[in-house]
């Protein structure tokens, strides 16, 4: 069984963690553009207001790479992993996502689908643990730390998930989504009135 009041204070120290490793603004060449961390660095410059589509571009891009394990056999598990959770089997989900975070523990991915898989069974313990490992693993995962804040959301953890949504903006600041949810919050919990 997972403390959930010990795995939030891990959550918020690994959420502090990320605005710390969130690089300055620079331009990145071509040839730059081939690391996800580049484009992550890159993407955090892009703001609503500049080039919205080039920001989707580029999230998209730095998802698809995260993908990529290095190994096909690897990959073949995340793809099982991802299937049987689009078919709504999440036992056979976690069971291939949790032979793929047994055997690449450093595999970031791994860990952020299963803790998709847990949170789709609503076994929100688990999904932050996982939450916890991607963000350890790549404290810049906006997708991880917007699931971290819809999690603590979700759990009446409303200030603790404004913190997770600004993490996520921070590195992805373009997403209507993110600063929507902000919006949302700030008014909840009172850190913004009309």
């Amino acid at each position: 069984m997972v403390d959930l009041g010990v795995t939030l204070k891990a959550l918020l120290l690994a959420i502090a963690c990320s605005y710390a490793t969130f690089l300055p603004a620079q331009q990145v060449g071509p040839e730059l553009e081939r690391d996800p961390q580049a484009l992550l660095n890159r993407l955090g410059t892009l703001t609503a207001e500049g080039d919205a589509a080039e920001a989707g571009r580029l999230a998209d891009e730095i998802l698809e790479r995260w993908t990529h394990s290095g190994s096909a056999t690897l990959d073949l598990l995340l793809r099982r992993g991802q299937d049987a959770m689009a078919e709504g089997d999440f036992p056979r989900a976690i069971a291939h996502l949790t032979a793929l975070t047994d055997h690449a523990p450093e595999f970031a991915e791994g860990w952020n689908q299963r803790a998709t898989a847990f949170f789709l069974t609503e076994r929100f313990g688990e999904a932050l643990a996982d939450i916890e490992q991607v963000l350890i693993l790549e404290p810049r995962h906006f997708g991880a730390l917007t699931g971290l804040a819809i999690i603590l959301e979700q759990t009446g953890e409303d200030a603790a998930a404004l913190k997770a949504y600004r993490a996520a903006q921070q590195i992805y600041p373009a997403e209507e989504n993110l600063n929507g949810a902000i919006e949302r919050l700030e008014m909840q919990t009172g850190e913004r009135t009309l």
